[in-house]
């Protein structure tokens, strides 16, 4: 949060696409409206964003064939670059998290996931720790000829890192030590999924992972003593099937684990999906339109779910009916090429 406990936001874009870079918004409480409140665009490309967990510093990937990851400070309404973006060895980053003294990358491009350090006063370090190569392929002619990292995130536990690549339709689990990170094990789902983004459940035992070659959800079984996900169901996203490639985005799990969210930009839809059988059965309830063109990504904040439109630049805010999980949507904000919001 900002000096005096007013929230804020953060969002991403494409600068190549016409984007402004970073912009921090002001989050109000009571109707989740976003104002904005300034921007800086000396990164190129910074698609996703991750607070570190004093939320003095954000962190920003720069989407680019180089692969870079760049530190800012935050001062009140603004940003301030700590110094010049650093090389994460790979290539088009388009997922960071914040672990272990370390800003982990996942690099599309390349399908390797990069291990930056991170210093005492929250600068990076000049060069990555370690970069681990995924290998494999998956069916999909065009999209799976190797390997695509996609995201990469701590689980709940904090023992483990999780990294999802598209092009090889798994789940690798691996562990960070000393800026090593080592493979413990790698998790197949089904051939020619595609799998992008995962979000785990709050009780720590389920995730679920939103597939993009496959409009479709899978539900998994998460042991966080065992370093193991077991994929149990796969549901698809839309009611019918689609006309074209449908091209799911995002996924967020309710902080009650009752309900899940998905984002689907080739329908400009939001999926509603209630969790029954004690978090190891997804129920789609219904679609809503997004309020803009190809949702990109999805967060959560306060009650209020918040879907960054990049072809239509703008970033819409729905409240969310606590009894149904169906969103309303209540507002927007043009950014022109929105990739991600996150909340600090």
């Amino acid at each position: 949060m900002a000096d005096g406990g007013e929230r804020r936001a953060f969002i991403g874009s494409f600068t190549a696409a016409g984007g402004p870079g970073v912009v921090t918004a002001a989050v109000a409480g009571r109707d989740g409206a976003l104002t904005l409140l300034s921007s800086v665009d000396d990164v190129l490309d910074p698609s996703y964003l991750a607070l570190a967990p004093d939320g003095g510093t954000l962190y920003a990937v720069s989407e680019t064939a180089e692969g870079a990851v760049a530190a800012y400070r935050v001062k009140g309404e603004a940003l301030e670059l700590t110094g010049p973006p650093v090389r994460v060895g790979g290539s088009g980053p388009t997922h960071l998290s914040v672990v272990g003294g370390h800003v982990l990358t996942a690099n599309y491009g390349s399908g390797s996931v990069s291990a930056v350090p991170v210093r005492a006063d929250g600068r990076l370090a000049p060069a990555p720790d370690a970069v681990l190569r995924h290998t494999g392929s998956g069916p999909h002619e065009r999209r799976q000829r190797g390997p695509h990292a996609h995201q990469v995130q701590p689980d709940p536990s904090g023992r483990w890192v999780v990294s999802v690549d598209l092009g090889t339709d798994s789940v690798r689990v691996c562990t960070l030590t000393g800026g090593a990170l080592t493979l413990h094990r790698e998790i197949a789902l089904r051939p020619g999924s595609g799998p992008r983004h995962l979000a785990f459940f709050p009780d720590g035992r389920h995730a679920c992972v939103v597939n993009e070659l496959t409009p479709s959800v899978t539900l998994c079984r998460w042991d966080p003593e065992a370093g193991s996900l077991q994929p149990l169901t796969e549901t698809p996203v839309l009611a019918q099937a689609p006309a074209g490639d449908a091209y799911p985005s995002g996924v967020v799990v309710a902080p009650d684990g009752r309900f899940v969210w998905t984002a689907t930009r080739g329908e400009d839809v939001l999926t509603v999906f209630a969790v029954t059988a004690g978090g190891e059965r997804l129920e789609r309830v219904t679609t809503v339109p997004c309020g803009g063109h190809w949702p990109r990504a999805l967060a959560w904040c306060d009650g209020f779910l918040y879907v960054a439109n990049e072809r239509s630049g703008d970033v819409t805010w729905f409240f969310v009916d606590p009894g149904t999980g169906v969103p309303e949507r209540a507002g927007a904000v043009g950014v022109m090429a929105a990739s991600c919001v996150v909340f600090g």
